[in-house]
């Protein structure tokens, strides 16, 4: 698997590349905090709108049994994350640009295009999920709901213009505003501790019970992102540290602990979900719920606090937003990486953006506001497509020795990589296939 020796070496982000210092210390903690924010960008793609409706409805109708997928999932998101690390880290390149460099032109463009698709539904679900919510807490009709969150690209042009640390400080926020809500969510339920406890551990009943199986790879499938390691394995590399060995492996510990942190906060938004649906939806007879506008005006009344609904609303806007952001990074850092084209910071993001949103207003014109849930199913079935097309190229790379040289994956975390992306690969297609059957002979 040789790589050519004239690789580009073209930096990713060039406004952010290289612009947040390191300090030269023995201080674990003021180190811990300089590398501390991608991890958190990356975090919120696995709390996005796209998976609420499978953790609510995995909640609403089998209680807490299937949080022991959640867990597994995100286990299998930290695993891919800290590949994205040890290849942004040891190479200098994200993964996009290391397949520019690999792969054929024509490869190249095939996978580009796969990417961009990708991008796109997945940012259909964010935007919708933001519309949804904005319609929901504010009356807002869903189209203009749609056209409002283009506000992203100005507010990403603004804070990256005062540099990466401000746009990390807001999906911080949101992301925090999220675990806020929920903590909430899960005060106002009163969930049982110990069939929350009784949830993570592994059950034969999974495997056993089709319907769960489904809503289990459902839950799998909409975990990890395609898009997610085309992004962390380029924003690592605004930290500034010194082009040494010793300290690319310090960078990769302090990236690998800031996102497997910020997953593990990801684990909990996700239990969080299914914690609430079980507990407000499952035991009181509503094991129907799986649309997001039901569960928004069924928590109030079902839990008898007012502001139950509304804050389940604020955390969907905050969870769509902060999901947005990190997307449109994401499409800039593809098409730089796989093409090489170098626009200029406002055209870029406003291109990306515009991907996502034309397909939501023509869907929602065409087919009406009622379609938002099939809509957000249909984006994770795309999901499903993409993503074996951005894992296998990565444990491929980080597995190559002379790529990585010293950075190379170990032997046991190539078969542990290998395995995993076997699993997401035939989890998925099991989804997609499962899926169409049940549009072309539905029950």
């Amino acid at each position: 698997m040789p790589f050519p020796e004239n690789s580009s070496r073209k930096p990713s982000l060039p406004e952010v590349h290289r612009s947040i210092a390191i300090p030269n210390t023995k201080n674990v903690w003021r180190k811990m905090l300089a590398y501390a924010g991608p991890g958190y960008l990356v975090s919120v793609g696995y709390m996005d709108p796209g998976n609420w409706a499978t953790d609510l409805a995995g909640g609403a109708k089998f209680g807490y049994a299937l949080l022991t997928v959640i867990m597994v999932s995100n286990l299998m998101a930290i695993l891919m994350q800290s590949l994205c690390v040890r290849l942004g880290v040891a190479t200098g390149r994200d993964l996009a640009q290391t397949c520019r460099d690999y792969f054929s032109p024509r490869v190249n463009l095939c996978l580009w295009l796969l990417c961009e698709i990708a991008i796109a539904a997945c940012d259909l679900a964010e935007v919708l999920g933001s519309a949804i919510a904005l319609q929901l807490l504010f009356g807002i009709p869903l189209i203009w709901g749609v056209c409002i969150t283009v506000l992203d690209v100005i507010v990403l042009l603004l804070l990256q213009h005062k540099g990466f640390r401000y746009t990390e400080a807001l999906v911080i926020m949101l992301v925090a505003t999220v675990g806020i809500c929920f903590t909430a969510e899960i005060i106002f339920s009163r969930p049982d501790l110990g069939g929350i406890l009784l949830g993570y551990v592994p059950k034969i009943e999974i495997v056993q019970n089709p319907e769960m199986l489904y809503i289990a790879i459902g839950i799998l499938g909409a975990t990890v992102m395609p898009h997610n390691l085309y992004l962390h394995s380029s924003i690592v590399q605004t930290r500034d540290w010194e082009p040494t060995t010793e300290k690319k492996w310090e960078a990769i510990k302090f990236c690998t602990i800031d996102s497997t942190v910020a997953l593990c906060f990801a684990l909990f938004i996700n239990s969080a979900i299914l914690i609430v649906s079980a507990a407000t939806f499952h035991f009181s007879g509503h094991q129907d719920v799986a649309e997001i506008q039901d569960a928004y005006k069924l928590l109030s009344p079902l839990l008898g606090v007012n502001a139950a609904s509304a804050i389940f609303g604020l955390a969907l806007l905050a969870s769509g937003q902060s999901s947005t952001l990190t997307a449109t990074i994401a499409g800039q850092i593809v098409m730089e990486g796989f093409l090489n084209l170098r626009f200029k910071p406002w055209l870029r993001r406003l291109t990306t953006r515009l991907i996502a949103i034309v397909p939501a207003l023509i869907s929602i014109m065409i087919l009406g506001e009622k379609s938002t849930g099939s809509l957000l199913i249909f984006s994770q079935v795309v999901l499903s497509l993409q993503l074996s097309f951005a894992v296998v190229p990565l444990v491929m790379f980080t597995s190559n020795h002379r790529l990585m040289g010293e950075f190379v994956n170990p032997l046991w975390l190539k078969i542990l990589s290998w395995l995993v992306a076997v699993a997401i690969g035939s989890l998925n297609v099991w989804l997609l296939l499962q899926t169409i059957s049940g549009w072309l002979f539905p029950k």
